[in-house]
């Protein structure tokens, strides 16, 4: 039965098995989303730990905070291969370049 209020009933037309199918790949997609905000907020703890090991006054306590930002990078490599985020693991790597210290 159509709706009186759209022409071509409440699916525009479409057909159940294309109805199903955006709404499988909508959650699939906000999942995604989630995953993509989870590991830009472990992105900036990642980048504010490095910030503090250059901080004078935190020279101090240097070893936890050494030990803190390699648990945040291993969960951030842990995540990315889990959800297969490495496209976004590389775009990130390429906007904040590590530099390492030898």
């Amino acid at each position: 039965m159509r709706s009186e209020s759209h022409p071509r009933g409440r699916r525009g037309g479409r057909s159940v098995q294309a109805e199903d199918k955006e709404r499988k790949h909508g959650a699939k997609t906000f999942r995604r989303g989630r995953a993509l905000a989870f590991y830009e907020m472990m992105n900036m703890k990642s980048i504010a730990l490095k910030k503090q090991l250059e901080t004078p006054e935190l020279q101090s306590i240097n070893p936890i905070i050494v030990g803190e930002l390699k648990a945040v990078e291993t969960l951030m490599e842990e995540f990315a291969e889990l959800f297969e985020l490495y496209e976004v693991e590389v775009v990130i790597e390429e906007d904040n370049p590590i530099e390492t210290q030898g």
